[in-house]
Parts: structure tokens; C-alpha cells; sequence
């Protein structure tokens, strides 16, 4: 079955959205869609921050490190990244709810979202991305709940986001930059 409108899910890393990844995957598969991997970000502590003291070897830093979590979410919910379907990775600089309803904005298009907490804390804390989403998208919706088993992690793990992997520590006995005398 041909499908013309894309799959398009949001991708942050966390459990919940490895599970959206996973079921975005299988509905472009069953309606044979093109399938777009959203991250998106914004620079530690936010675009006010940012414009207040803008450093542009920053940015290209974060902006590089970026894609890594997207790549990595497809290689813990699925392996790597499907081979038999068109995939798309987008990093996006800016909202996550804002930069995925413009992206997603085909009247045929599917949107996927994890549904994330639930509870009057957790909307508290969280920025409510999928009702966000819900509320603003032209095309159709699906928010997928959080996998049974996140219940049993403790709760600091359940929104956990891998980090990326470091450069190498140097060999033993050679000094790092903080060991080094002042000359």
C-alpha cells in the first residue's frame, strides 16, 4: 500500500521516545511512507542565553553533538537505521512541539509523539511536547505511551538521555591538561 504523506516522529532519546521511534517505524512500513526523524534543540539555557552571550564556536560544538543522540536513538530502539524504508534524520535548532508541527505539514502526513509523563508533576515539569502537538498539528496525531516496563526504572532514569561517548582517557601515567605544571 502506497502511501503519499511521510511519518514524521519526534526523537529525543528517552525511553518513551525510543518507543515512538519503534512505532513510527512500523506505520511507515504498513502505509509505505517515508519516514523523518526529528531532534530537536536548543542551546543550554535557551535562545534568550544564547543571544544574550552568542559564542559561535559553541554553537558549531552543540551543533555537531546534536545528531549524535537522533543515530544513537535508532541504534537502541532498532538496531541501526532501517534499510528497507526511506529515512530522513533532522536535526532542528529550536522548540520541539514548534519544529515539529512545521514539519509534519501535510494534511497526509502522520505525526508520532511519546506521550511522556503523566500526573499534574510531571506536566509541571515537563514541557507537555505531545499535548503541544495535539493542539497544533494540521495532520493527524499519534501519541504513543510510555513502555510498561518504564514504572520499574527509578524515577531519575525514566526521561534518561544517553550521553555522547567521550574521547579516549589518555594512557596511564601520561599527564591530562589538569596535571600538567604552569610553565
Amino acid at each position: 500500500m502506497s502511501h503519499s504523506g511521510r511519518v514524521v516522529v519526534g526523537v529525543s532519546g528517552t525511553p518513551t521516545s525510543l518507543q515512538a521511534l519503534r512505532v513510527a517505524v512500523t506505520e511507515a512500513r504498513k502505509a509505505g511512507s517515508r519516514l523523518s526523524a526529528v531532534l530537536a534543540w536548543t542551546p543550554p539555557g535557551g535562545e534568550l542565553g544564547y543571544r544574550r552571550a552568542p559564542c559561535p564556536p559553541l554553537l558549531r560544538i552543540w551543533e555537531d553533538t546534536a545528531e549524535w543522540p537522533l543515530r544513537n536513538s535508532f541504534d537502541e530502539a532498532l538496531g541501526g537505521v532501517p534499510t528497507d524504508l526511506p529515512v530522513e534524520l533532522v536535526v532542528i535548532r529550536g522548540d520541539a512541539a514548534e519544529s515539529l508541527v512545521e514539519l509534519a505539514d501535510g494534511a497526509d502526513d502522520l505525526l508520532v509523539v511519546g506521550a511522556g509523563a503523566r500526573g499534574a508533576f510531571a506536566r509541571l515539569v515537563h514541557g507537555g511536547t505531545a499535548r503541544r502537538c495535539v493542539g497544533r498539528a494540521h495532520c493527524r496525531v499519534l501519541t504513543v505511551p510510555a513502555p510498561e516496563l518504564l514504572g520499574s526504572l527509578p524515577w531519575r532514569q525514566r526521561h534518561r538521555v544517553p550521553s555522547p561517548p567521550h574521547e579516549p582517557s589518555p594512557p596511564t601515567g601520561s599527564p591530562t591538561p589538569r596535571d600538567r605544571a604552569p610553565h
